[in-house]
């Protein structure tokens, strides 16, 4: 480790992971609702558990995020942290934030805007919180060398600041709501988050394969190109059905099948770049998280996307069993492998070890991924059946639900073995070191 001020990224990763551990918990609680309709309807309705589960992904993710760029920013920039002290403030203040958000929902407090249900007081603590980490990112960034990493990683993030903006707007009228609520929604996910990940695969290409910076950057403004120019366009395939004008649904359509192409180039750049490589770096589990970030999230996000994309398909599908689909794994392979990996990158480091533990941490990568596969292509086989049964034979929307319990059994098995693989990781990352890393080794 180069820099003393990395190691501000470590208390990001802990906490992260203690959210991402809850989130895999309630997604559990959540999945044994469709197989065992009266758990827990007393203590903790389903909307309830639903909404734990999708809060805790994003906020762990932001904090994920966050740490990436604390670790990645003094090596890219040449120049230790603005102010670890801030750092450390707007880490407790987030999550206050995030914790207090998630007592609030089991009391029945919350706003009813999916995704974006924190309460007020809470949604202004995340915005101070990453303000602060803007800033300091921003003055550590201004201060020393600008390469098309840390440029690229920061626009993301200040655009994610900007479009979260909108989650502050809640208008009466529910299709002018919907139609902003995208504006956070897809704009983050399908768009700035896009940024994000591209250049924090960038970082890890270049330290793991040895191949040169001036390459790897040609590829990412090539990406990031892709991703905003299909991404802000494709947003009006939300807008199919929510009473916007009708021209939404040709133009979105064309967009949407864009989407596809800065997936396909990511994974094309990553297993490029990995093949063109000098480097034999012994953090091999690091390399297998970021090669199957970049696979997956063309699949989950890309291929499984474009499936329901089109206005004339999504007409039957939307709403259904293949949105869960294509929303597990487009999340799982585009960012949640994407923090892994970096995670599972700078850990040795910033305990100063060899990269340690690897077999456990492998072990964790095709579990999870395996189970994550497994999980999508149960619900897009039960999204197939609900889109006809429902949509097309016209049956009630719950006799179709009991033809669907097969898929949910399998569906709850599969998250049972992705908190087995979740846990699996945590020993890996946070357990015993072995072997010290020598004092002028970089893992």
């Amino acid at each position: 480790m180069k820099y003393e001020t990395q190691r501000v990224a470590y208390p990001f990763f802990a906490v992260a992971m203690a959210l991402f551990a809850l989130q895999v918990v309630f997604g559990i609680m959540a999945a044994t609702v469709y197989v065992m309709p009266e758990f827990l309807a007393e203590a903790m309705p389903f909307h309830i558990m639903r909404m734990s589960h999708t809060n805790l992904l994003v906020v762990w993710l932001l904090m994920g995020f966050m740490g990436c760029t604390y670790y990645l920013m003094p090596e890219e920039a040449e120049q230790e942290i603005h102010s670890p002290m801030i750092a450390y403030i707007q880490l407790a203040i987030f999550a206050v934030a995030g914790a207090g958000a998630l007592l609030s929902y089991q009391l029945g407090i919350h706003e009813g805007r999916e995704f974006l249900e924190q309460p007020l007081w809470s949604k202004i603590l995340i915005t101070i919180s990453f303000l602060m980490f803007l800033y300091n990112t921003s003055m550590t960034l201004l201060k020393g060398r600008k390469t098309a990493i840390n440029l690229v990683l920061m626009l993301g993030l200040w655009l994610a600041a900007v479009f979260w903006l909108f989650a502050f707007f809640n208008p009466s009228n529910l299709a002018v709501d919907k139609l902003y609520w995208w504006w956070v929604v897809h704009l983050w996910v399908e768009g700035v988050w896009e940024l994000i990940m591209a250049s924090l695969l960038a970082y890890l290409l270049i330290k793991m394969t040895g191949v040169d910076r001036e390459v790897i950057e040609k590829w990412l403004y090539v990406i990031i190109g892709l991703a905003l120019f299909s991404g802000l366009l494709g947003t009006g395939h939300h807008y199919y059905w929510i009473g916007a004008p009708g021209y939404w649904q040709p133009l979105s359509s064309i967009f949407s099948t864009l989407e596809v192409l800065p997936f396909f180039a990511m994974v094309m750049f990553a297993f490029f770049m990995f093949w063109k490589g000098r480097r034999n770096h012994p953090n091999k589990s690091a390399m297998l998280w970021t090669l199957g970030s970049a696979t997956l999230a063309f699949f989950g996000a890309g291929v499984w996307g474009f499936m329901h994309t089109l206005s004339f398909i999504n007409y039957y599908t939307h709403g259904t069993q293949v949105t869960a689909a294509h929303g597990h794994l487009a999340f799982f392979g585009a960012y949640v492998m994407m923090v892994l990996a970096v995670i599972t990158y700078a850990m040795p480091q910033l305990r100063r070890a060899q990269p340690y533990n690897q077999v456990t941490n492998m072990w964790s990568f095709w579990l999870m991924t395996s189970a994550m596969c497994f999980m999508t292509f149960t619900l897009t086989f039960a999204g197939v059946v609900q889109t006809h049964l429902q949509r097309v034979m016209g049956m009630n929307y719950m006799e179709v639900q009991d033809q669907l319990q097969l898929f949910y059994f399998m569906r709850l098995g599969a998250g049972v073995v992705v908190a087995i693989a979740a846990v699996t990781f945590f020993i890996s990352i946070f357990g015993p070191v072995k072997e010290q890393a020598p004092a002028t080794a970089e893992a």
